[in-house]
């Protein structure tokens, strides 16, 4: 978290009258922003902030609307990139937050709309896409290997890894889910909840299911009164964070690796599991736009409509290119014995 030491305000400026109600009320009541994305909005704003205060001087209790213009934020863009290292993607990032705020803000404070059309005007700039590693089919047999099935511990985490692949699912998708979320009915389905609280639903195939279903029953997670508990957690019963779900493929992919360094690239991460699940389509053969449906990709040409697969079609694509990765070893599944202080509390 970004920290400032500054004095609380005194008075409500405009700035802090429409920052408030962007980040406490449109955000997510009008837009339906998640969780995520208004932490990063807010710490935009945090760090709009502090340029203000430390560059231009001026307290953030007397900042106003006024104070803010177009070659403002151009040099708050400028000054994330050479003073803060920020690449060109956290800068296109910090500079969407500020577009959907003066969006928002146009239609709120008519004397701010010319104003608010000259920041919107500023373009993202192109940055160069890093590459992101994948697995081969091979190499996510071998990670899914590594798991001790012998221990509570280890079938949750192949549960977990498993899953993880199986959908194509964001990390944040699988830390959502509850019990609810599954149904085990024919044609059994998981509901995911992705970005802007879009819900979308993945078929399951039945050695999905059945792997799934051990789980649940072991955790006695198939309970009724246990549907809204987090359907993978810690020692502590709270649902697992992107930093333990990183940590738990990283020790998998490190053992995986001393077996076979070529099958498991350095620096994998959760998302190369969801981009490894892209690419095993692809080269099946499958229709890119299933692919995108599959995996709740949104598409940047805003102006091309897409035909969206129904749930047969992507069952199909699913169905098409399914390799069962889960080990065949049989396991044991019994149980072992001020504005700147609001925009960060917020």
């Amino acid at each position: 978290m970004y920290s400032l030491n500054i004095k609380a305000m005194m008075k409500t400026t405009d700035f802090s009258k429409y920052i408030s109600d962007f980040i406490s009320r449109y955000l997510p009541n009008e837009k339906g922003a998640s969780a995520n994305t208004i932490a990063a909005y807010r710490d935009t704003f945090v760090l709009l902030l502090k340029f203000t205060e430390d560059v231009m001087l001026i307290k953030v209790e007397k900042l106003t609307l006024g104070d803010i213009t177009r070659e403002t934020i151009l040099k708050f863009l400028d000054w994330l990139q050479k003073e803060r290292k920020c690449s060109g993607t956290t800068r296109n990032a910090r500079l969407a937050a500020i577009h959907s705020f003066y969006k928002y803000l146009q239609y709120q404070s008519l004397e701010y709309m010319y104003e608010s059309q000259k920041i919107m005007s500023i373009r993202f700039k192109n940055s160069r896409k890093e590459t992101v590693n994948y697995l081969t089919i091979e190499g996510i047999k071998l990670l899914l290997q590594q798991p001790n099935t012998n221990t509570i511990k280890g079938r949750r985490d192949l549960t977990l890894l498993a899953l993880m692949y199986d959908t194509g699912a964001r990390v944040q998708e699988i830390i959502d889910l509850t019990p609810v979320m599954i149904r085990f009915n024919k044609p059994p389905i998981i509901k995911v909840i992705g970005k802007g609280n879009k819900a979308r639903l993945i078929p399951m195939l039945d050695a999905q299911t059945e792997h799934l279903l051990k789980y649940l029953k072991e955790h006695r997670l198939n309970d009724p009164a246990a549907n809204m508990y987090p359907l993978f957690f810690n020692s502590r019963k709270e649902k697992l964070t992107r930093a333990g779900i990183n940590h738990i493929l990283n020790k998998y992919a490190e053992m995986a690796r001393k077996k076979d360094a070529a099958l498991v690239p350095d620096n994998i991460s959760c998302h190369s599991l969801r981009h490894s699940k892209a690419m095993h389509l692809l080269q099946a053969g499958v229709n890119l736009v299933y692919i995108r449906d599959i995996l709740g990709h949104v598409s940047i040409q805003t102006t091309e409509i897409y035909a969206r697969a129904d749930s047969k079609q992507k069952r199909e694509a699913i169905e098409k290119v399914y390799v069962n990765v889960t080990p065949h070893q049989e396991s044991r599944w019994t149980q072992d014995d001020n504005l700147l202080t609001w925009l960060k509390k917020f």
